[in-house]
């Protein structure tokens, strides 16, 4: 397929995606769109980023029904940021329709709000299991006009302990629906979730038929109390503007993260502690350049909307060959060269080596004596992130802030970077050499015509 006029959308769908930058299908969304479209279940084997979100999205806004204000639609995924990304892309396929009402249903935010939205009426729902049984449990979220579910990384969520939660939702569904699985591994939980839960479903499997991805692999076996040392040191060396160390536990990543803000870098935490505001403002600084490095659980990490990076470092190796590629697979992207640091102690040098056989590899071994001589350059964050205290609930919009920083602020329009619009916060950001006259400026200023509090983050 060469367009999506190929695949059976209708012309205000087409002109959409044609306003929204999508010049052609992929090719899981060639393959997927049209069982989908014809309300076939279906089982879709896709990578992050190959666009599978369009590739149920899209049949989702073109199967409902706007004039029925009913949940015509349900997507689970494994995390809120996940989730997150799959209510914006969906709100905006649904400009093609009009009138479509998308709510997102997670964890890590009060309960109160979602009931009073659910009361309201929606057409489609996004959400985690968790959040979703919920509502479904208090009966604030009814199923009963469901046409269409959809699994979005399914093996993450089964990962996660999931599972329990998506069959009691399974069995709140008509039996008459359309179910889309989208996993990018196909375990055997999987295969019996769809053998369940599915009727006759399409396989749609897509072979990667794009070249390798240029990626350097290093191995550097260190002692249990040099991870710290080593992370540095890999760190300085390369400098990258951007970097996830993948950590095991929520206790490493908060005390690698101490240990290397102490050294001078700009590093963040990420994990399944953290609540969903603390989350958002984690992860607006790793994308908007204020923060240079993330240290991350695989499960904080999996399903996250971030750009391809120049360095990507296993602080202990994964626990399978599925998950190290998916690790690795941050960097390398988009025909850019990236390079993947993996740490291994003696008493994991066994594990590696069954890893790296899973793959058909054979690790590459750094002079961990070299790197450790290696001393802190830590490379300053490029831009600061302003925190203001009004978001969508207050009617505060991209264009507002920006306003306000180039026009009362006096800053020039390239000196502002990525501004994110949350519930009751906005966090934009600012070269760093400005950001103090940037708030300065805003503190003494209106945004909206109303003086409104201002923080550097």
């Amino acid at each position: 397929m060469s367009s999506f006029a190929d695949l059976g959308l209708s012309a205000d769908m087409q002109s959409n995606l044609k306003d929204l930058g999508y010049q052609q299908p992929t090719p899981i969304q060639a393959a997927a769109l049209p069982p989908a479209l014809a309300g076939r279940d279906l089982i879709a084997t896709a990578k992050t980023g190959s666009g599978k979100t369009a590739a149920f999205g899209l049949p989702l806004i073109a199967g409902l029904n706007p004039r029925q204000f009913a949940v015509q639609g349900l997507v689970l995924c494994p995390t809120r940021e996940l989730a997150d990304q799959v209510a914006k892309a969906l709100r905006q396929f649904a400009r093609a329709r009009g009138n479509v009402k998308v709510l997102l249903l997670c964890g890590g935010v009060a309960i109160g709000p979602q009931i009073g939205s659910l009361a309201h009426g929606a057409h489609l729902v996004v959400g985690t299991p968790g959040r979703v049984e919920d509502h479904l449990r208090k009966g604030t979220l009814d199923l009963g006009q469901l046409k269409t579910l959809v699994l979005d990384e399914a093996d993450r969520m089964l990962d996660m302990g999931f599972l329990e939660s998506i069959e009691s939702i399974l069995k709140q569904t008509p039996p008459k629906r359309q179910t889309m699985l989208f996993s990018a591994t196909w375990p055997e939980d999987i295969r019996g979730l769809s053998q369940r839960f599915q009727q006759e479903p399409e396989d749609v499997r897509v072979v990667d038929q794009e070249s390798a991805p240029d990626i350097e692999e290093q191995f550097y076996e260190i002692a249990a109390n040099q991870q710290a040392d080593a992370l540095a040191a890999v760190l300085s060396r390369h400098r990258p503007n951007g970097c996830i160390a993948f950590c095991t536990t929520r206790q490493q990543c908060d005390e690698l993260t101490d240990e290397l803000r102490a050294r001078g870098f700009t590093a963040q935490a990420l994990h399944g502690d953290l609540e969903q505001k603390e989350r958002d403002l984690v992860l607006a600084r790793f994308r908007n350049r204020s923060a240079t490095i993330l240290l991350a659980t695989d499960v904080a990490a999996r399903g996250l909307d971030i750009a391809s990076l120049p360095l990507v470092v296993n602080v202990e190796p994964a626990r399978n060959g599925d998950v190290h590629t998916h690790r690795i697979g941050r960097t390398g992207r988009a025909g850019e060269a990236g390079v993947a640091v993996t740490f291994c102690t003696p008493a994991q040098r066994g594990r590696l080596e069954r890893l790296m056989d899973q793959r058909a590899t054979t690790p590459a071994w750094g002079d961990t004596a070299a790197l450790l001589v290696v001393k802190d350059r830590p490379l300053p964050a490029a831009m600061r992130t302003l925190c203001i205290a009004a978001g969508r609930k207050q009617k505060v919009r991209p264009g507002d802030v920006l306003g306000a920083l180039t026009g009362d602020a006096g800053l020039p329009g390239k000196s502002v970077g990525k501004i994110d619009v949350f519930e009751f916060q906005c966090l934009v950001a600012v070269e760093a050499e400005l950001a103090k006259k940037a708030l300065a400026a805003l503190e003494k200023g209106r945004i909206k015509g109303r003086k409104i509090p201002v923080r550097l983050v």
